[in-house]
């Protein structure tokens, strides 16, 4: 399981137009499913986002996760992130997991960002052209994959 995660001000996800999702101060996960991910991957990754230290806390420093601070998380469904270019430059996508096996684990997620504490979790539908606004704050973005 891969994620790209950036924190954010604000960040709104629509999908034909309509508004499916909205949080303010917090994260936005990009999150991929590859081939053989897990329960135990899904729980990895979830652990791991909402731990995330990368808040600043009194004293400026990056030292408080989403859950400290009580920011929310919104969930982005992203199987290009397993987009593969070694060989030419239209992106091979094979390890990307099968849909019906993602869509679960995907759908999964935002409970587990719940169980590690996080009020407020949004989520982008799977499978679906979604237009996403987002201002980022820092920036600060992290790569996080559940196999390394």
């Amino acid at each position: 399981m891969k994620s790209v995660v950036q924190r954010v001000e604000s960040c709104t996800l629509s999908v034909a137009g309509q508004e499916v999702a909205r949080i303010g101060v917090g994260l936005v996960c990009y999150l991929g499913v590859g081939q053989g991910d897990t329960d135990e991957d899904l729980d990895w990754m979830a652990r791991k986002v909402a731990r995330l230290r990368i808040f600043p806390d009194a004293a400026d420093r990056m030292n408080l996760a989403a859950a400290d601070a009580g920011f929310a998380i919104l969930v982005v469904p992203q199987f290009t992130l397993f987009g593969d270019i070694r060989h030419g430059y239209r992106p091979s996508f094979s390890g990307a997991e099968a849909p019906d096996r993602a869509r679960s684990l995907f759908e999964a997620f935002p409970g587990k960002l719940r169980s590690y504490g996080i009020g407020q979790v949004a989520a982008g539908v799977f499978g679906a052209d979604m237009t996403i606004a987002q201002v980022n704050r820092g920036p600060v973005t992290i790569l996080l994959d559940s196999r390394e």
